[in-house]
């Protein structure tokens, strides 16, 4: 699969809604193809997912966020059986039972220091998500090149960033795409 492609739809700003009233504004922004929801509950999720098929846009669920939907296969079965096609989560496990129901999966790690570098690459090597996001956006260029080495898959980049020079060089340092609730961002072309 070309994710960068498929789930990304060849953009590099994919929109972070954190609220469920804040959807609407995402679902109609020309620029935007790739929804990350980071706030949810399992009772709206179905018309959610309906409303943004329905428009040709990419939804990404991040399950650690979802309410209502148990963190375990059971749960994730349950929303493959709801049309959801994609998650993000931090937990290895939940990107393995993601993977076994074909769902696109992004892992996100949080990078710190060194050592969450080497465990993040650890954790996703043994797993295999299709992405995975890195927080903060804004790490150093060889943190991304390690990934990329050591993965295979696109790395993603979120948070920290704030203005159209933030994500720039973010791109430039090889982020492959970004996600950011910020919306005088999601007008960026690239």
């Amino acid at each position: 699969m070309d994710f960068l492609k498929t789930v990304m739809l060849n953009k590099k700003i994919g929109a972070t809604i954190r609220r469920v009233e804040d959807l609407n504004e995402a679902i109609h922004h020309p620029n935007i193809g790739t929804i990350f929801l980071l706030g949810a509950d399992i009772n709206v999720l179905p018309s959610i997912i309906k409303k943004i098929h329905a428009d040709n846009k990419v939804l990404l669920v991040h399950l650690d966020m979802l309410e209502g939907a148990g963190k375990d296969r059971a749960g994730i079965h349950l929303l493959a059986r709801m049309g959801l096609r994609g998650l993000v989560t931090t937990k290895p496990n939940l990107v393995k039972y993601a993977r076994g129901e074909g769902m696109v999966v992004i892992q996100r790690l949080f990078v710190l220091d060194s050592e969450s570098v080497k465990t993040g690459i650890k954790m996703a090597s043994a797993v295999k998500p299709d992405a995975v996001e890195i927080l903060p956006a804004t790490v150093p260029q060889f943190v991304i090149q390690e990934m990329k080495d050591a993965l295979g898959v696109p790395v993603l980049g979120g948070g920290l960033l704030r203005t159209e020079e933030d994500v720039r060089l973010a791109v430039s340092k090889g982020i492959d795409a970004v996600s950011t609730s910020l919306r005088h961002l999601w007008n960026m072309n690239f």
